[in-house]
């Protein structure tokens, strides 16, 4: 007679077999883009700038391509943020034809690749559309005690009424990651309060609508320390 064996079976909860199947936390992705370039109408002798910043794991890499190249000119300068989620590609001073193309924004990782496109039409100052922006009141230079407030002024017109907004050191100013510290006023102003050394720097004012954009003349904010307004003697 052959003998009867029980052989036992290991079952595992549905539970912790969900579990096992899932992904490990910081697993490797693909980018994606948190902030893709638009397309831009400019004025000749101005600036453009184009913003691209993308996600993944490992943190992907930019690269900006103008016609299938990479872009390399001397008005051409590709600002890094500081949490190496991406770059400003800026162009100064625009030229008429030479700089009208396609800018593409290229994300890449060990995962994968996308890419993403935005054109530049760049107008001379005596061919511009009515209602084109005009920046009536730009940013002037600024000297503010440190934990006192700064406030940098702008107006601007057109038709429809300009959207504005604000660069720093060449890089969009982003309100949202101040906790209220850095607001943007109705009149188009950007107030900062309680300034702090690293809000020193070169602020424009940026006004755009459907016919284009226009930047202001830069001006910068100085941020200093009270001794230095209250000189010793």
């Amino acid at each position: 007679m052959v003998p009867n064996f029980c052989i036992p079976v290991l079952t595992v909860p549905a539970a912790i077999l969900c579990c096992l199947m899932l992904p490990l936390a910081g697993a490797d992705s693909k980018p994606t883009f948190m902030k893709a370039p638009e397309d831009q109408i400019g004025i000749s002798g101005g600036v453009a700038s184009f913003v691209c910043q993308a996600t993944g794991e490992p943190k992907p890499r930019i690269t900006w391509m103008k016609k299938g190249k990479k872009v390399s000119s001397q008005r051409f300068e590709v600002i890094e943020f500081d949490d190496g989620s991406g770059s400003v590609l800026r162009i100064q001073p625009l030229r008429v034809h030479r700089d009208e193309a396609i800018y593409e924004c290229t994300a890449t990782n060990s995962v994968g690749e996308i890419n993403t496109s935005a054109k530049l039409t760049v107008l001379e100052e005596d061919h511009l559309p009515a209602g084109f922006p005009t920046i009536d009141m730009g940013p002037q230079l600024k000297v503010v005690e440190k934990a006192r407030t700064a406030t940098m002024l702008c107006a601007a017109s057109g038709n429809p009424d300009p959207e504005i907004s604000w660069f720093k050191d060449f890089l969009p100013v982003d309100t949202a990651t101040s906790n209220g510290r850095i607001k943007q006023l109705r009149s188009g102003a950007l107030q900062i309060e309680n300034s702090e050394e690293s809000d020193q720097g070169k602020y424009e004012c940026v006004a755009t609508n459907s016919a284009g954009t226009r930047y202001s003349a830069p001006a910068n904010l100085y941020v200093r320390g009270k001794s230095s307004f209250h000189p010793r003697g």
